[in-house]
């Protein structure tokens, strides 16, 4: 359901936000500073590669801060069966959360029941655990058309997935990350179904709100000590 920004507490906003360490160069130090910044501000969870996600659970246990593993990140292009262990390895090493890239190439090949499949299969793996575990999907949209990213929300709500996600915050094409644009399109698609999820450039406070009042149930940002000072000093009495 579309949150209402005027009814935001720093406590809400936090719970917005996946603290997100995924880059390449992501270090064990970088690890242990998102996971305290997690926790500092009660955000929803820590998104991290799954090499870390031992480390990551170990943190932040008993915190409520929820352990968020990417799979297949970032092209999506692994197999059914690749995707479904990896998410059953992470699960096993305390991953709650998982963010799955879908099968970019098979959408842009027009295969739309193996994109289901595949988002179906992991959504199935996850849930097989543990009842609670949310399930978000990357679509990557700077590599598709409107008509395709309609057609890979469908896909992943159909599958049973919680989430659709814009992208990885990775992808060059002509968009670099979530754009407001693509956050309504997928809003309007899903409605109060699913949530959105938006990861990539959201790097201020203001542009965190206006992705929020565009339709994000949940936000991948880096910078999210930043945000929620910027927060904090705006709304000191």
């Amino acid at each position: 359901m579309k949150v209402d920004v005027t009814s935001l507490t720093t406590e809400k906003l936090a719970k917005l936000i996946d603290v997100s360490a995924v880059r390449a160069t992501t270090t064990e130090s970088d690890v242990r500073e998102a996971c305290q910044t997690a926790q500092r501000y009660g955000c929803a969870s820590v998104s991290i590669n799954p090499c870390f996600v031992a480390l990551a659970a170990e943190l932040v246990q008993g915190s409520g801060v929820q352990v968020d593993v990417s799979i297949a990140f970032p092209f999506g292009s692994a197999t059914i069966a690749s995707k479904v262990f990896e998410t059953r390895d992470a699960m096993s090493k305390g991953a709650t959360e998982i963010d799955m890239v879908m099968t970019i190439s098979k959408a842009k090949s027009g295969c739309w029941d193996h994109v289901r499949d595949d988002i179906k299969a992991v959504v199935e793996e996850a849930k097989g655990h543990d009842a609670g575990c949310i399930v978000k999907v990357i679509l990557e949209n700077a590599y598709l058309t409107d008509d395709e990213k309609i057609r890979a929300c469908l896909a992943a709500r159909a599958a049973g997935a919680d989430f659709v996600k814009t992208s990885t915050g990775f992808a060059k094409a002509d968009v670099y990350g979530a754009t407001f644009a693509d956050v309504r399109l997928m809003y309007e698609t899903v409605g109060d179904k699913m949530g959105v999820k938006a990861a990539g450039g959201i790097r201020s406070l203001d542009r965190a709100l206006n992705m929020i009042e565009v339709g994000v149930t949940r936000m991948g940002i880096s910078v999210a000590d930043e945000v929620m000072a910027s927060w904090e000093a705006r709304h000191k009495e």
